[in-house]
């Protein structure tokens, strides 16, 4: 078996497909070693085991908060993916490409609908403002 080299594969994936950034791939990558880990540590130290679109799609959300935080949003924005159906374009990108596998039952169709990019990347790290309680304080901001 020929040693293959992840970075001139995913050359040929980008001259093919440019919507991501080449970044994007990385992302998945990293989040899916990420996600068997944590599955595999969850289930008494096993093995990493494959898992299903719905489980990297919730992997790749807490691997994006844990290591990007207020940043996700933006960061994914950046190398256009914004939503769950991206990841899955990447994801399969990379299995037409041999770099990842699949199980007969595995589809893009498992990263549709998976979370709201807003949701889960935005609003947890908005600030909500109150509303001033002291008069005091009140009749300042209404003086010119």
């Amino acid at each position: 078996m020929q040693p293959f080299d992840y970075n001139e594969i995913l050359d040929q994936i980008l001259d093919k497909d440019d919507r991501y950034h080449r970044d994007a791939y990385y992302f998945i990558r990293e989040g899916l070693d990420y996600t068997q880990h944590k599955l595999a540590k969850e289930a008494g130290g096993k093995e990493p085991r494959h898992i299903s679109g719905q489980e990297l799609t919730n992997g790749l959300r807490q691997y994006a908060i844990d290591n990007y935080g207020p940043m996700t949003n933006t960061l994914l924005n950046e190398w256009n993916v914004n939503s769950t159906e991206d990841f899955g374009e990447i994801v399969f990108n990379l299995v037409e490409n041999n770099l990842l596998a699949k199980t007969e039952t595995d589809s893009r169709e498992d990263f549709a609908n998976g979370f709201d990019f807003h949701e889960a990347f935005v609003v947890p790290y908005q600030v909500l403002s109150k509303p001033c309680s002291d008069d005091k304080a009140q009749g300042k901001l209404n003086q010119k």
